[in-house]
């Protein structure tokens, strides 16, 4: 019987291996430090909601439950994340035996836990940019919530499905896919032609990324190791673990290093993803406590007024003097993101859009004390400014000058502050999510990591060398705001090493490596458009 059919028969032959690693007092160890920190996350996360819903009236309970039943799902997205995805920052420091696996994966947890708490937020909302901007607007709707309900749950299939084969797919790839489904299927049962919805020119931004971190992974973990053999005469770095030994102290500092590393900057990127679904679904159910930033200070208000009234100005001088307004500006700004076409009437709209957002915000003096029924309207109105704004930087058109700009980019990081924020205890709520399903379904990723890659066991130099390079992808991929693969460059690297080393490769598990990369696109794809088509027929 082969490997991937012992997988798919039951649990994994090579599990039996690292059962024999684990001790009984690590794993009290673990265990205890898991309930703690589950008991303080989910103590400070209900505090927190308490204190948000504080003055917030709902006419009945059904908003409740559905909010309720969105974050079940949002959450139950990052837990299969921590399933699937958190297990390769592991994978060599227990195939090293630099740490038990309990100890192991409890570490991970908790850098993972750092990651997501010390994120900014920009990877969660430039995922959010690739769904289409009508049913970004529409979150409360019907249709907001089938599209967000739609992603979460493909993307969850489609991730279950891969991990229980023990395949190293990547939940990036497939949030990606899953938001092209629904952008598409909204094109189609709006009768357009089928790719409007999606903002392609983002989109091809992030598949640039995917396609080529695995490729990186792969060159630079050889390189590295290549580099290391030539110039770190240490014999002992480049042999297999020898029992159940632990490697030498500093072998063993930098491999806890590099698997600190991954954690930390899988929870900062991968751990955004499902962080801007969350809060679209708190601006739906909740828009009173979310859809603004209520601990915007005033001294911010008043820079929001200085930045806005800058813009307005600067737009005035742009207006196309043949351009006559409609009756609604958000919707020919609206219009614009979604055309990518600039109309006579678009600037004349941007500008009434931000000088009426200016006199409402100078008229409450703070965004907490905009009457409830308008929060989501002021909300809305930023959004999509913001949007317009970054769009024609982005396309040069109009041409604003370099004064401009830098004005133009000072209101929208004011506007940004209000609408793109991401609560504290929606970090945590998500840490734990992933940590609790690192702890679950670590075993079947590691096995494949550590053993199917490549015909020998892996080598320390060799586990070091596919960690770094994991870790700084991750961490320029993190600070240039765009999703990453943990998982592609984690296996490409330990693939490149294996090359290097002359260890010779599993061809039929990077094959199914490369089938689970190449399907899991089209696949999200197709079921989260599916789930969106019969979704919006039941909410309607």
């Amino acid at each position: 019987m082969s490997d991937l059919t012992a997988t798919i028969s039951g649990r994994p032959p090579a599990a039996d291996i690292l059962d024999k690693k684990m001790k009984k007092s690590h794993a009290m160890i673990s265990t205890g430090v898991v309930l703690a920190a589950l008991v303080i996350g989910v103590g400070f996360i209900g505090i927190n909601i308490a204190r948000d819903f504080s003055g917030v009236t709902m006419g009945s309970i059904w908003p409740y439950a559905l909010l309720v039943l969105a974050l079940a799902i949002a959450l139950g997205f990052e837990f299969v994340n921590g399933l699937h995805d958190t297990a390769n920052a592991v994978a060599t420091v227990i195939y090293t035996h630099s740490l038990e696996p309990n100890l192991a994966v409890v570490w991970s947890g908790l850098c993972n836990l750092t990651g997501v708490l010390l994120s900014s937020g920009t990877v969660a909302f430039t995922v959010i940019t690739l769904l289409p901007v009508e049913l970004i607007l529409q979150v409360s709707a019907g249709a907001g919530f089938a599209m967000v309900f739609a992603l979460l749950i493909a993307a969850i299939l489609w991730n279950l499905g891969t991990w229980w084969f023990g395949l190293p797919a990547s939940s990036s790839h497939t949030m990606v896919g899953s938001i092209i489904g629904v952008g598409i299927a909204n094109q189609l049962m709006q009768g357009h032609n089928g790719t409007s919805g999606v903002d392609w020119a983002q989109a091809t931004k992030v598949f640039k990324v995917l396609l080529i971190s695995p490729v990186f992974g792969f060159v630079l973990a050889a390189l590295i190791f290549l580099l290391s053999k030539w110039t770190i005469k240490y014999p002992a770095l480049y042999e297999a673990p020898k029992g159940s030994a632990p490697p030498p102290w500093p072998i063993r500092a930098l491999l806890i290093l590099t698997c600190t590393g991954v954690s930390f900057g899988h929870g900062s990127n991968d751990g955004q993803k499902g962080m801007g679904l969350i809060m679209l679904i708190l601006i739906g159910t909740v828009p009173t406590a979310y859809a603004l930033n209520h601990a915007v200070t005033g001294a911010d208000v008043q820079k929001f007024i200085v930045a806005s009234q800058q813009a307005g100005t600067i737009l005035d001088q742009h207006v196309d003097k043949t351009g006559i307004l409609g009756s609604d500006p958000r919707t020919e700004v609206t219009d614009y993101i979604r055309t990518k076409q600039l109309q006579p009437d678009t600037i004349l709209a941007l500008r009434e859009l931000v000088e009426d957002l200016n006199h409402e915000v100078s008229l409450y003096k703070e965004f907490k004390a905009v009457p409830p029924s308008q929060q989501t309207n002021v909300r809305n109105d930023m959004y999509v400014a913001s949007e317009a704004i970054r769009l024609m930087e982005k396309n040069n058109n109009p041409a604003f000058t370099a004064d401009e700009t830098k004005s133009l980019n000072v209101y929208k990081a004011q506007v940004d502050k209000a609408t793109k924020f991401i609560p504290t205890w929606v970090k945590v709520a998500v840490a734990l999510a992933l940590g609790m399903g690192t702890m679950v379904g670590w075993k079947r990723i590691v096995v494949t990591v550590g053993e199917k890659i490549g015909k020998e066991h892996l080598t320390y130099a060799q586990g070091a060398s596919a960690e770094l390079i994991a870790m700084f992808t991750i961490f320029a991929a993190d600070n240039l705001g765009l999703p990453v693969s943990t998982t592609h460059v984690l296996s490409s690297g330990v693939a490149g090493t294996m090359v290097a080393n002359g260890s010779g490769l599993q061809w039929s598990t990077l094959r199914n490596i490369a089938a689970a990369w190449v399907f899991t696109l089209p696949a999200a794809a197709t079921l989260s458009g599916t789930l969106f088509w019969a979704f919006s027929r039941f909410t309607h």
